[in-house]
């Protein structure tokens, strides 16, 4: 197949996110599979307009706030005569209407929805534009064949009105030969969580450092790694210190694969208090190293953890239950240990090849239909 790709960015833009992640390794797989694969994607500070990435041809336009200002245009003139058997379009921020510009049939590849989340982490004029953006999906794209990652993000499709017969759900995957668990990386000594993303408001993250307040006001606060970089990091830094716990939170900033992986072999549990994802692939990465998660109970996250085998779900926003689900794992050992273990089995069930092998048969479908 001839392949075309349309994303906000690729891999290598310092903005570049879990979308990103599935990006590569799954159309990179199709480019090592013999498939002519183009991505369309965003440009950035220093970034080259062309470039080449794993097997895929890159074409860099527009910025991340102009991207959508662009993209029809620049597929117009540079790439529509190229006679692609298939459009995806990867539907990150927000909409980009290719059905209306489009030569080649259109398939939409759906992470997440912002709505009524857009307005937690941006300004009110960009949130607004978001969730405005947003509202018209159902007009644009409502007969297409669409993908989404996780079943929360099917039933938000059909919510706003896409056909459930033609959503295909198709899980991330994850790096099972990197992601491994060791068993000569002991856990921290003492209790130690994590949480490893980027630092925006949306992520709720405080909801992280006021549990640990809460432990600390028992006498009991656990120690946590903050790694990642973002916006957020000033306020975060700001709210430990006014919770005095800034003597138990570490800020790790950004860390490399390498780093990653070993804190998640180390740490006695992954924390996620996202209100809203489209999947939650670093719960899984997590759980291929034998680390379970504590996570919100919601859309996207509750199907990377299985509540009470491979991790605990707290209701989102219960700092009290947050609070509680950390202090049951820092005060017993022996279930950190089970629900590890438990976890690696769960996450051995979503490599990114069995990914990429549903998404190559889903494009092979909507061609033949």
């Amino acid at each position: 197949m001839k392949i075309l790709v349309l994303n906000w960015q690729d891999r290598t833009n310092p903005q570049a996110g879990g979308a990103e992640i599935h990006l590569h390794e799954i159309f990179g797989r199709l480019a090592q599979r013999g498939h002519a694969v183009t991505l369309l994607a965003s440009g950035y500070a220093g970034a080259a307009p062309r470039a080449e990435l794993d097997g895929m041809q890159v074409h860099r336009v527009g910025s991340r706030y102009s991207f959508a200002l662009h993209a029809a245009r620049y597929y117009r003139r540079h790439l529509a005569a190229q006679g692609f058997d298939v459009l995806v379009e990867d539907l990150n921020k927000v909409p980009l209407f290719s059905p209306r510009w489009a030569r080649s049939p259109v398939v939409l590849l759906v992470h997440h929805l912002f709505g009524a989340t857009a307005f937690r982490e941006a300004s009110f004029p960009l949130a607004t534009a978001t969730w405005l953006l947003e509202r018209p999906i159902p007009w644009f794209y409502r007969q297409l064949p669409a993908q989404a990652v996780s079943r929360s993000t099917a039933d938000d499709l059909v919510v706003r009105g896409l056909r459930r017969e033609r959503i295909e759900v198709i899980h991330n995957g994850v790096d099972l030969e990197f992601f491994t668990p060791d068993a000569g990386a002991e856990r921290f000594a003492e209790p130690t969580f994590l949480y490893l993303g980027r630092l925006q408001r949306y992520k709720r993250v405080d909801l992280i450092l006021h549990a640990v307040g809460r432990l600390a006001q028992a006498g009991a606060a656990p120690r946590l790694i903050v790694a990642g970089k973002g916006e957020a990091e000033p306020e975060l830094r700001r709210l430990a210190a006014a919770l005095g716990v800034e003597g138990a939170v570490e800020f790790a900033g950004f860390v490399s694969e390498e780093k990653k992986r070993e804190l998640f072999r180390r740490v006695w549990a992954n924390v996620y208090t996202s209100p809203k994802e489209g999947w939650g692939i670093t719960n899984l990465e997590a759980a291929a190293c034998g680390t379970s998660t504590i996570a919100s109970n919601s859309p996207g996250l509750r199907e990377s953890v299985v509540d009470g085998k491979t991790g605990v779900l707290v209701p989102h926003g219960d700092v009290s239950a947050l609070a509680s689900a950390m202090r049951l794992l820092a005060e017993n050992p022996e279930r950190v240990g089970r629900l590890g273990g438990a976890a690696i089995g769960f996450a051995r069930q979503f490599s990114w090849e069995r990914s990429a092998d549903a998404t190559e048969a889903h494009l092979h479908t909507v061609l033949a239909r």
